[in-house]
Formats: structure tokens, sequence, C-alpha cells
């Protein structure tokens, strides 16, 4: 090609190529006040820095282990897309990612996300990332750094995929890993929101294909909209166990995510150890009896693929259930004794029958 073809071609920029460098810094123009409330005396820099620095306090305590976590939101993001709410996802992602470090006796110190789309739109990535600083706010933890990445031809113009990081501490005597659980034991659940982040596929299968419901349709039984039920943001229970780790001594713990109660405790109980679980202790919230009855879905399923309203659990010796279940209730938080920790192989064994809400 010569010089004289190439001054007869028009100028190609970065932009004609699908990336908006412009609206990426709107974007962040828009959120930065929101990300700075995340903020405590140990972040180093400002957001927009190449490395994110944040000064680690070892005071009071022996050993601190840092605790680390990366987690995704999962197919939730669909609803997200659906509905046009993008305003939870990024406290979906927190309250996941600090639940999981929270199951080994962490506290929460900085967070940071990752978020890819095909066009970057700046008030949804706006309200994306005001969703991730109410999480971290939430949490106690700083949101000191992400990435937002445009790629075109990767993803669609109007879906993007959202990650993260938490980074969490814990003095290694405080470690809880279900060691000192023995036979006997005492399991205590917390009430979830709804579906957190899990089990959305067969959710949307079961109200958009077999129900052939839309978003703003009622969904039966629930007094909400279907968006308004699926989009239910996941809770976070790190303000609330670290609180009550301060009265009882507790021995493991367990979020429920993907896998239910079926394959999540087993994670937290040490080798030789199984537990028996009584499923009609707890009510199960509405939208999991919408979607046990629209879906037609056996018991068995719904254990193992949604948190059927439980989700976090806590192992106790049986002298301290009633100090837990107390001192949980006197945060305004309640809480069910649902089992106990049996000798045998390490699986969940279920009495009892669901309670399902009933629905119209």
């Amino acid at each position: 090609m010569t010089d004289k073809d190439n001054e007869n071609r028009p100028e190609l920029r970065y932009r004609d190529a699908g990336v908006n460098i412009d609206a990426a810094d709107e974007a962040l123009r828009q959120v930065k006040e929101d990300v700075r409330r995340t903020f405590d005396d140990r972040v180093l820099q400002d957001i927009g820095s190449f490395g994110a620095m944040y000064r680690f306090d070892p005071s009071g305590m022996k050993e601190p282990v840092l605790v680390s976590s990366v987690d995704g939101v999962g197919t939730k993001l669909k609803l997200a897309f659906m509905t046009g709410i993008h305003d939870t996802v990024g406290i979906d992602l927190v309250a996941h990612c600090v639940n999981d470090i929270l199951v080994q006796g962490a506290r929460p110190l900085y967070f940071l996300d990752y978020l890819a789309c095909g066009r970057l739109q700046p008030d949804m990535i706006a309200s994306v990332i005001r969703g991730l600083a109410n999480g971290c706010r939430y949490a106690g933890c700083s949101l000191i750094g992400g990435e937002t990445a445009e790629m075109p031809g990767m993803y669609s113009d109007e879906e993007y995929d959202l990650a993260g990081t938490i980074v969490g501490v814990v003095d290694r005597a405080n470690i809880i890993d279900g060691s000192t659980i023995t036979e006997g034991d005492v399991i205590i659940g917390f009430p979830s929101s709804g579906l957190h982040t899990n089990g959305y596929s067969l959710a949307r299968h079961i109200c958009f294909e077999v129900a052939k419901l839309g978003v703003d349709d009622r969904m039966p039984g629930t007094g909400k909209t279907v968006a308004q039920a699926l989009m239910e943001p996941h809770l976070s229970y790190s303000r609330l166990i670290q609180i009550l780790t301060k009265i009882v001594r507790v021995k493991g713990m367990t979020h429920i995510t993907g896998g239910g109660i079926t394959d999540n405790l087993p994670r937290t109980l040490p080798d030789g150890m199984g537990a028996t679980v009584d499923a009609g202790v707890w009510e199960v919230p509405p939208v999991f009896s919408y979607l046990k009855k629209a879906g037609n879905v056996p018991d068995d399923d719904m254990l193992h693929t949604f948190n059927m309203g439980i989700g976090y659990l806590v192992i106790v010796s049986a002298a301290d259930a009633n100090a837990m279940v107390d001192a949980a209730e006197q945060t305004g938080q309640s809480a069910h004794v649902i089992g106990r920790v049996v000798k045998g192989e390490s699986t969940v064994t279920y009495t009892g029958n669901l309670r399902y809400a009933a629905s119209d």
C-alpha cells in the first residue's frame, strides 16, 4: 500500500473499533465519591493509580493471617440485564465474597473488582460500582481498586461480567476451621434474603420458560414482582458474626452457596463427621415455594440447588446453642437450631418435611 493510498483512507481511532475511553472516564467521575466513602485511614492511594495500596496494621494480633477469596455474580447478571436493575449486583458480589472468608473467622479489609463489558455505558457502570461501594461500606471494608474493561466482540453491547476479590485477616489462633467439631455439636441457621447468588439458571428457566412470566409480572405468593423477588440482594453476615463470635465460642461456619446445605455443610465438617438437619424447623420463604410448585422440582433437588431460606450456618457445642440463639436475637437477627453433628460419612441427612410458605 502506497503513501498516496493512505492519504485517501479515512482516519481510524480507538472509538471506531468500539472502545470509548471517554465513557470510562465519565463512569469513574460519577462514582469517585462513592468509592472514597469506603476508604479508611489505611488506604494510601486514591482511585486511578496503577496499584492499590493498603497499610496493613497487625497490632493486636500475635500471628495475623491474610484470607482471600475471588468470585463472580453468576447468571444473576442475566436478571440485571432483563430488569435494568444494576445497583444491587455489586452488593451481591461483595456479600458473597465477604461471607466466604467470614467462614474462617476473617475480618474483611479491602475489595477489588473486575468489570468487563461490550460497550461501556457510563450510567450503567456507575450504578454497578455504587452497589460495590454500598456492599463494602456495609461489610466494613474498603473498595481500593478495580478494572473496567470495554471489550467489543467479547460481550454484547448491553451485557457485562462482574467479579471481585476480597482480602481479610484473622489471628492464627482465632482461625475457625471446623477441626474442633465433635459429635453432638449443634447447627444453627441464619435466614437468607432470597436466592442470594445461586440457582438462577433454574429459577430463570422456571419463571420465564415454564411459567411464561415477565420480569414485571407478579410472582404468585410473594407479594412481589418477579424482578423484585429474584433480585433481592445477597445478605452479608459479616457484622453479625463478628459480634456473635465475641460472645460464644464458634467451632465451624458454612456459607450456603451453590449446592445448598447438602453440598456446603460437609465442607465444614472434619473427617468422620456428618450431619442431620431437620428440614421442618424453618418455613421456606415464598420465592422458593413458588419455584417448587411452578417447576414441579423435587425436594432433594431444591435442597441441592437453593439455600431454601438458610444463608449461613454456625456450629457450636450443645451447651452454647441457647446462648448463640439468644445473642443473635438480641441483635435483631432470628436464628434456628436446625440440626446436629453425627458420626459417619461426611454427608447431610434430612429429617422432617420442608415447610413451604403458602402460595396462591
